[in-house]
């Protein structure tokens, strides 16, 4: 995915980049890719490549939240900043919270939020089954563990006004899974809606949940 290609399929989901916001991209790109040979952050290196399959896909849970009306959000098991790092960048009125259980690559991070001077954003060492600080209007993930992990790991976290918004590839075995039914009725948790669809350019399959509480 050129940036050319980039800022079209943006517009396709209602995205409009600012030049500046173009720059922030780039200038983590390049950050991404000098660190990455010296830590492990990404296998995904070629410049398209990061555009389509980390850029791009990252936004994609615009298809199901209006990230404009939303003040806080959670990204755990971040790496290198995916998707967390980028909606803060896309979207500034966000305070981001990123959790990565390496410390390498929170220093990354770190980097990366000065460099871009970015504001209301934090990083925090630890895993997320061990973090229970505050309240979150959205919490994420991408690509970090099958949906059964996710569950026990963000049970203590969900509350009635959090909306958990995994980004995985192909789902349906893991929601036809009779154990991990059991565990969203065990959580009184419910899939509020699924978005399915295939990624541009190379059309692998995409699958966006929205899980919430079951209100009494």
């Amino acid at each position: 995915m050129t940036k050319e290609e980039f800022i079209i399929e943006l517009k396709k989901i209602g995205i409009n980049l600012t030049n500046k916001q173009l720059q922030q991209l780039e200038t983590y790109y390049n950050l991404l890719i000098t660190w990455n040979e010296k830590i492990n952050l990404t296998r995904i290196t070629e410049h398209n490549e990061v555009y389509l399959k980390h850029f791009y896909d990252s936004l994609t849970i615009v298809k199901v939240i209006n990230l404009k009306e939303i003040n806080t959000l959670l990204d755990f098991g971040t790496g290198a900043g995916f998707p967390g790092l980028v909606l803060k960048i896309m979207y500034p009125n966000l305070k981001v919270t990123l959790i990565d259980s390496l410390n390498k690559r929170i220093i990354f991070l770190n980097e990366v939020i000065k460099e871009l001077d970015l504001k209301d954003i934090e990083t925090i060492h630890t895993r997320v089954e061990d973090y229970k600080e505050k309240h979150f209007d959205i919490i994420t993930t991408r690509a970090v563990a099958n949906l059964e992990k996710l569950l026990n790991y963000t049970k203590n976290l969900i509350d009635n006004n959090t909306k958990f918004i995994p980004l995985k590839g192909h789902i349906d075995e893991e929601l036809n899974d009779i154990n991990n039914k059991k565990l969203l009725e065990k959580y009184n948790l419910k899939i509020a809606s699924q978005e399915k669809f295939m990624l541009p350019k190379e059309n692998s399959t995409r699958n966006i949940l929205v899980i919430e509480k079951n209100k009494v």
